[in-house]
């Protein structure tokens, strides 16, 4: 493609941004960040060897690192059938299992919840053993097409979709969700398969426990010839150098294939931002359409504030990836129907941290990562992860907090009724000048006077 300039002239690489955005995929998934990315260079060396067209290439390089794109949509239902346990730890144990009935089991128990007596306990493991039999089709099936069509969302080939959706099928038939067996499952996906679960025994133990892992599983979770030609790469070979995070995103982005390098301008980051609402918001039930609102409340209150048209922009885009934090937060902290421990808070607390260091890895939202990762700051320094002051608040910074505000008291949850309009901006007046800026709940008052929440399409309407 040809190269399409940002509104700043500068050039924006496709690789760079998804490849930055997948560390919060990493996140949700268990994983270390950097572990799609590390996945990516290895899919990426399988291919170039079992002799993939510069087309199939491409698609590999983004289902790669987008494979995990639906994996937040299974979050709050693992955490509720395994009884309020820590989803993240559940699915970083499970990318360690040899599924069989046996293996199933066993996992079972080491994560079913203890509880006070032994009999109680058994019932549980019994109970969630017959659930997770009985839906863990499903979760896979939800997972992977909701996975194929964020990457469909973003524009990317329809060769990755496919990648993304059949991920989880093995060799001999007894993968998920279909149960496509050998050459039925598309070569994109078989590579993706081993890359990935080698990339998981690499990191968690060493190069010789991902050496082991691909030969036993040769031949049932993977194509012989992917294999092979995984265990023909020398333990010498710089593949395996250690990445830090000073080096990984420049290796992942050169790892592009170079004919066919995909390009973006500002509607394409919109699209990838769009699309990531879509993963962030997927993770609870309880934030259904919470970034789209959010983005869309901003824009409404920056257009009434006469504000120019890039600070609009990076709004909406602040909007849509402020919560790309949350991520990284457990359901069972999430989606827990008790108040949280002090620890529990001060973990949630860290998510706008996260979402500032994640988007700052992308040049180009170099721009919002401040904005997002102050969207719970307050005037007098009472909000968080900071706590800073109104003098260290950006103007953008302020609208968004009054735009996340509001969005989340007003929204229906299913646990309880938005809060009237006319209650939440009492609420807001009185507090504006000393915890919110008077200026955003001004022209946010404005902005519903002239029909700003029928515009946005918000999930209740007065």
């Amino acid at each position: 493609m040809d190269n399409v300039p940002s509104a700043d002239g500068a050039t924006v690489r496709m690789s760079e941004v998804v490849a930055a955005l997948s560390h919060a995929l990493d996140l949700t998934e268990g994983q270390p960040e950097g572990h799609a990315g590390r996945t990516c260079l290895i899919g990426m060396r399988l291919g170039q060897m079992l002799g993939l067209g510069a087309a199939e290439q491409s698609a590999l390089y983004y289902a790669l690192l987008l494979k995990d794109a639906g994996c937040s949509s299974s979050a709050a239902r693992i955490t509720s059938m395994f009884g309020g346990a820590d989803d993240i730890a559940l699915k970083r144990a499970g990318k360690l299992v040899d599924w069989n009935v046996g293996s199933a089991l066993g996992y079972v128990k080491d994560h079913v919840p203890h509880s006070g007596m032994k009999v109680m306990r058994a019932r549980n493991v019994v109970a969630t053993s017959l659930k997770f039999a009985r839906e863990g089709k499903e979760i896979v099936s939800n997972r992977c097409d909701r996975g194929a069509q964020i990457v469909l969302r973003i524009g990317l080939p329809p060769l990755a979709a496919e990648a993304v959706r059949a991920l989880d099928e093995h060799w001999d038939g007894h993968g998920q969700p279909l149960g496509l067996k050998g050459p039925d499952i598309p070569v994109l996906a078989r590579i993706a398969c081993l890359a990935q679960t080698a990339e998981v025994f690499l990191t968690t133990y060493d190069l010789a426990a991902a050496h082991e892992m691909v030969r036993d599983r040769r031949g049932r979770w993977f194509d012989p010839d992917v294999a092979d030609a995984f265990l023909s790469i020398r333990a010498s070979d710089p593949l395996w150098r250690p990445m830090n995070a000073a080096d990984e995103g420049a290796r992942v982005v050169a790892a592009e294939p170079a004919d066919v390098l995909v390009d973006t301008d500002d509607e394409g980051l919109l699209t990838v931002a769009q699309a990531f609402a879509q993963v962030i918001d997927a993770k609870s039930p309880y934030t259904f359409n919470h970034s789209v609102g959010v983005a869309r409340f901003a824009v409404g209150i920056a257009e009434a504030m006469g504000l120019p048209p890039g600070d609009v922009r990076d709004l909406n885009l602040a909007g849509l990836l402020h919560d790309i934090g949350k991520l990284a937060i457990s359901n069972a902290i999430l989606d827990k129907p008790a108040r949280l421990t002090d620890d529990e808070m001060a973990v949630m607390r860290e998510h706008p941290a996260h979402s500032e260091r994640i988007l700052s890895r992308v040049a180009a939202f170099a721009r919002i990562a401040p904005i997002a990762g102050a969207h719970h700051e307050k005037l007098d320094g009472s909000g968080y992860y900071r706590g800073i002051l109104s003098a260290e608040m950006p103007r953008l910074a302020r609208i968004l907090v009054v735009a996340d505000m509001f969005e989340a008291m007003y929204a229906d949850r299913p646990y309880r009724e938005g809060m009237p309009v006319e209650k939440i901006l009492a609420i807001f007046a009185s507090e504006a000048g000393t915890k919110l800026d008077t200026d955003a709940v001004e022209a946010l008052t404005l902005a519903i006077g002239q029909g700003i929440l029928e515009e946005t399409g918000a999930t209740r309407v007065t």
